[in-house]
């Protein structure tokens, strides 16, 4: 199946999210090519990119059920094809 390449921006607002938001990025794992979070202490926020390698619906499937917590958001940017 072809895969692409993306790198997705997510905020956390609500910290009490983050443990279900790394169950879903543990749960698609396989895909995750690197992963770094930022603690922004002064803004009560964290900061995370996520660059993915997989299939187009996977990509969705990831933002969809990350965006639909809490407290959270997502954007994806993807790599030219």
């Amino acid at each position: 199946m072809e895969t692409r390449v993306a790198v997705m921006g997510i905020i956390v607002q609500d910290l009490h999210s983050a443990e279900q938001m790394n169950a879903i990025l543990h749960e698609y794992g396989e895909y995750i090519i690197g992963r770094m979070g930022i603690p922004y202490r002064q803004k009560n926020i964290s900061i995370l990119s996520v660059a993915v390698d997989a299939p187009q619906d996977t990509i969705s499937a990831i933002a969809g059920k990350i965006g639909r917590l809490s407290g959270v958001s997502v954007k994806t940017a993807y790599a030219p094809v």
